[in-house]
């Protein structure tokens, strides 16, 4: 499970990442890793959050490997963003934001 901290704007220079939010992330041990919010996607009354992680390599979006985290809530109701642990359900948001992607490209 991950936890979704907070927004953050980047320093990254690179044009591509000026377009997106910079989220927080902090993993089961601990430690804060931080991704480029490309989109949040609604599929079949869930929320799906397109990520990609920010490192020192970030610096073709299309080359970079998107992971796709679902919208949750922990005991006390706090938002988080959950692992998808259904191959299904990770494929049915992967096509969906696929096509969006196809329909921004024409």
């Amino acid at each position: 499970m991950t936890d979704k901290d907070e927004h953050l704007h980047h320093d990254c220079d690179c044009e591509e990442c000026e377009e997106f939010d910079t989220i927080t992330l902090t993993d089961e041990d601990g430690e804060e890793h931080e991704f480029l919010h490309l989109d949040t996607l609604e599929v079949k009354g869930e929320t799906y959050f397109i990520l990609v992680a920010m490192t020192e390599e970030t610096e073709d979006l299309d080359e970079d490997e998107a992971i796709i985290l679902k919208l949750g809530h922990d005991e006390e109701g706090n938002e988080m963003l959950l692992d998808i642990e259904d191959d299904e359900e990770w494929e049915t948001v992967a096509d969906a934001w696929n096509s969006l992607e196809e329909d921004e490209d024409e």
